[in-house]
Order: C-alpha cells, then structure tokens, then sequence
C-alpha cells in the first residue's frame, strides 16, 4: 500500500470527529456540513503537504479551525439579503445616464433663441417670477410668459420628453 494510500484512509477515520468538531463551532448542522467538506477540500489538495509521522487528527483540526475563523470574518461584512430587499434599496441608475442626460440637454438649450434661453433661465432655473424677469428683460409679462412656454415646448421636442411628465 502507498503512503498516499495510508494518508487519504487516515483521513477518511477522521471523518466522524471533524464532524463533531464542526457542529460544536458552528451550532448548525447544515454550516457544519460545509465546514467539514470546506476542510477536506483544502486538506485534500494539501496532502502532499502534509508530513508522515506527524499528527493527521492535529493538522485537520487546525484547517478546520482556521477555515472556521477566516468564514466568520467574512461573513461579517457581508449581509444577509435572502429575499432582496436589502439589495433592492442600494440600486443606483449609473451615473453615466444622469451625464448622457445632461448633455443631451444642454445641446437643446444651446439651440434655444437667446432671448427664450434668457427667459426660461431667469424662471426656470434662478426661480424668479414671470414680473420679475420681464423687468429684467424690458419686456412685457406676458412676452416673457411666451419665451418660457416656446423655450420649453421646444426642449420638450428636441429631448423627445412627453409633456405628461413635465407638467407634473
């Protein structure tokens, strides 16, 4: 017989101890179960590693150990998410979107009249009211009115947006 033989028997003898060993770290069959085939997989691809004469029962209680504690600090970080939900409320549109979007925004307000970018910016976006900025512009309330409502409708057709959405 083999000394690759011996070693591989000896290992299987150690089956029942590992796993009672296993259930007493983990209190759970089922993680018990997958921390003595964890064990086995990783003494079994180091069994050449292993020095004949020394303790087998000794070494397969270490990996078995160390296997244990290197799960458990992994385990840490991580989150237990079966359904979803917690994964479900970290989802994040890619930032490239938002950037795609702006651009293309940007290109159509380009395209505006100036008088209509002027108009829909002072209240569009600095927020003033319709008389305020026909003050600003030397222009009628209801001229400023006009520029903000053709400046939008034509944003609306050059970003092909649907009117629902922007009245909301």
């Amino acid at each position: 017989m083999s000394e690759r033989v011996s070693l591989e028997d000896d290992l299987v003898a150690h089956l029942p101890e590992l796993r009672a060993f296993a259930r007493g770290l983990t209190r759970d069959a089922v993680a018990a179960d997958d921390l003595v085939q964890e064990t086995l997989m990783k003494a079994w691809t180091n069994l050449d590693k292993f020095q004949a004469g020394t303790n087998m029962r000794a070494w397969l209680f270490t990996i078995q150990r160390n296997t244990f504690y290197t799960l458990a600090r992994r385990r840490k970080w991580e989150v237990e998410d079966a359904e979803g939900t917690h994964a479900a409320r970290l989802v994040q549109k890619p930032a490239q979107e938002g950037a795609v979007a702006l651009r293309d925004f940007e290109t159509a307000f380009a395209k505006l009249p100036s008088e209509q970018r002027e108009a829909l910016t002072l209240v569009g976006a600095a927020g003033m009211s319709y008389e305020e900025a026909a003050e600003i512009c030397g222009c009628a309330v209801g001229t400023v009115k006009s520029r903000v409502n053709r400046a939008r409708l034509r944003l609306t057709e050059e970003l092909g947006a649907d009117l629902t959405t922007i009245a909301a």
